[in-house]
């Protein structure tokens, strides 16, 4: 998917997801590609007839915390809104990929339209049990590699994050009381779990442009304290049944298009 790479400066310190109807309900702030409408008054109805960044039409809603600099203040007013220690410069996105990966053991089935999702733990700094944690920041220079941590890139090199969504849906919710019940991560083999079904895997990656030592960090809940492990995505399939079914039929028939 060619979303851009929110050049249209989409931001805000709604969650959609976790949060509907609650404005500010983040507590920190969001970027987003795709659906230009998305804040927490959104409604299926909405999002469906919205504009987007999308090239090729898709108005699904995606979104992440926002990557600051914090030896710069931030001056312009979607950096001073969040409050809760969250200041600086927001750090705008080089690149911004969007892509659809099939499971790698069978045929996935498409995504039900409106589909909600999360990964990552955004409380992950206080949590006792770690495993939710789905933080991936790394180097351009070195795609195969991944941290938990802040990475040092060298000279010339981009800061990069990867957010994969959980791809094994239950068969019957687009969502669920934790957001999470209704939507699981297979196994490390690839194999979804035996009640439910494989979907398209979403993986958001994010490239930002950093001097080497210029000191970087995620938006966070206050007691987060800007934990790199927190990081975290949302999103909701706002395609329609042909678009995601023209996803599904390149995955099974193992081709890479873009849509």
């Amino acid at each position: 998917m060619d979303c851009g790479r929110g050049e249209e400066g989409h931001y805000n310190e709604d969650n959609v997801v976790v949060s509907p109807g609650l404005p500010a309900g983040a507590h920190h702030t969001h970027a987003y590609a795709g659906n230009l409408s998305t804040d927490a008054a959104s409604t299926d109805a909405s999002l469906a007839a919205a504009a987007t960044s999308c090239r090729g039409g898709d108005r699904s809603t995606y979104y992440w915390p926002v990557l600051r600099r914090t030896d710069r203040p931030g001056t312009r007013p979607h950096e001073r809104a969040a409050g809760h220690g969250n200041t600086g410069r927001i750090l705008p996105e080089a690149a911004v990929t969007v892509e659809y990966r099939g499971s790698p053991v069978s045929r996935v089935v498409p995504m039900p339209r409106f589909l909600r999702a999360v990964t990552g733990d955004a409380v992950a700094g206080t949590a006792r049990d770690g495993g939710g944690v789905r933080a991936r920041w790394g180097c351009s220079g070195t795609p195969d590699r991944s941290t938990t941590r802040y990475p040092r890139c060298p000279e010339g090199e981009r800061i990069t994050r990867t957010l994969v969504f959980p791809s094994c849906w239950n068969g019957l919710d687009t969502d669920s009381p934790d957001h999470r019940a209704h939507l699981g991560f297979p196994a490390e083999n690839g194999v979804c779990p035996a009640d439910s079904f494989p979907v398209p895997q979403l993986r958001i990656g994010l490239e930002y442009e950093v001097e080497p030592g210029t000191p970087v960090a995620v938006d966070s809940f206050p007691e987060q304290r800007h934990d790199p492990r927190t990081d975290h995505a949302m999103f909701v399939n706002a395609m329609t049944d042909e678009q995601m079914a023209a996803v599904v039929d390149c995955l099974n028939r193992g081709v890479r298009c873009r849509l």
